[in-house]
C-alpha cells in the first residue's frame, strides 16, 4: 500500500532533512497512523516495542518509543545489599579475629621458648660459676705441678749432665787401665 497525505509528507521531508528534525516528524508520523488505524487498540507504554517492519498493513515502519523495564524493589535490593554487606562484613572481623588469635598464640609460644632459653642461660651460668669456683679452688694444686714439673726437668738435665760425666770419667778409667 503506498503512503498517503500526512505520512507521504513526513517521508519526503525525512529524506531531505537531517536526522534530528526528522526524528521528531516519525513521531509525529506514528501518531498520524495509529489514528487513521481505528480498529487496533492504542498502545500502552507497558506494552513491549513492535518490531520495525512488522506492520500487518503493509505500511511504512514507524518507530516506537522505548520503554524501560520496570523497577524491581527498592526496599527489597537494599535488604538483599545490606544482608550481604553484613555477610561480607562479619567475615572480615572473623578473618581478623582469628588472625589475632594466631598472632596470640604464637606470642605465648614465644613467650614460652624464652622462659625456656632464660632457665638454659641461669642454669649455664650456674654451672660456669661452679667450674669457676672449683678452677680456683685447684689452682693451688695446679701451681705446685707447674713446680714439680720445672724440678723435674731440671733434674732431667742434671741427670743428662751426669750421664755425660760419667762416660768421660768410663773413658778416662779404661784408658788408664790399658796403660
Amino acid at each position: 500500500m503506498a503512503a498517503t497525505g500526512d505520512e507521504a509528507a513526513a517521508m519526503d521531508s525525512i529524506s531531505r532533512e537531517p536526522a534530528a528534525v526528522s526524528a521528531g516528524l516519525i513521531t509525529a508520523a506514528s501518531a498520524t497512523a495509529q489514528a487513521e488505524r481505528s480498529d487496533d487498540p492504542p498502545e500502552t507504554p507497558s506494552s513491549a516495542p513492535k518490531k520495525p517492519g512488522a506492520n500487518s498493513d503493509g505500511s511504512v515502519e514507524t518507530a516506537e518509543e522505548a520503554v524501560e523495564p520496570a523497577e524491581p524493589d527498592i526496599n527489597e535490593l537494599c535488604s538483599d545489599m545490606f544482608e550481604k554487606m553484613a555477610i561480607f562484613l562479619q567475615g572480615e572481623l572473623t578473618a581478623t579475629c582469628e588472625d589475632y588469635l594466631l598472632l596470640e598464640n604464637m606470642n605465648k609460644l614465644t613467650s614460652l621458648k624464652y622462659m625456656e632459653m632464660k632457665d638454659i642461660s641461669i642454669n649455664i651460668s650456674r654451672n660456669l660459676q661452679d667450674l669457676n669456683n672449683k678452677y680456683a679452688s685447684l689452682q693451688p694444686y695446679l701451681d705446685q705441678i707447674n713446680k714439680i714439673e720445672e724440678q723435674v726437668s731440671s733434674l732431667e738435665q742434671a741427670a743428662y749432665k751426669l750421664d755425660a760425666y760419667s762416660k768421660k770419667l768410663e773413658a778416662r778409667f779404661k784408658k788408664l787401665e790399658k796403660r
